[in-house]
């Protein structure tokens, strides 16, 4: 089934704005509801999950452990939009909050995500090196401990 690029922009628009709320406000029921109720999601460190619900207490618990939670913004840096399959691949910036320095530290994952229809996606797949990830929070661990002194 195809979708028209507007619809899935929409939709990807929904799931971006969403994440930023949630981020801020440590509520992730939100942007869990721009999944379908039997969506999939793998992240390849954490693993696969199948439904709302399971994506739901995953993210909410992940996002609310140190250093996750000093992670609250996820800007796009660019997407590409599939509208004949409803794919949507963005890189996405994961941006830690200032450790008190000013310094900036962030990390970029690819998102796959695959539309459904009626603003909801049915699959999420996250891509990244986490060997990267954990240099940039040991370096963001550093800043806030030199910031802190």
């Amino acid at each position: 089934m195809s979708f028209s690029r507007t619809e899935i922009e929409d939709a990807f628009q929904r799931f971006q704005d969403t994440a930023e709320r949630s981020a801020k406000s440590g509520d992730w029921t939100e942007w869990a509801s721009c999944f379908t109720e039997d969506a999939q999601y793998y992240e390849h460190h954490y693993g696969r999950m199948t439904g709302r619900a399971e994506i739901l207490k995953w993210i909410s618990e992940t996002m609310a452990e140190w250093p996750n939670s000093e992670m609250r913004s996820f800007p796009i840096d660019w997407y590409v939009i599939d509208e004949d399959r409803g794919w949507v691949l963005c890189s996405v910036r994961n941006v830690m909050d200032d450790p008190g320095d000013g310094s900036n530290h962030e990390e970029y994952n690819w998102t796959l995500l695959h539309y459904a229809g009626d603003g909801l996606f049915s699959y999420e797949e996250d891509l990244y090196n986490p060997n990267e990830f954990a240099e940039m929070i040991k370096g963001w661990i550093a800043a806030k401990k030199a910031a802190a002194s």
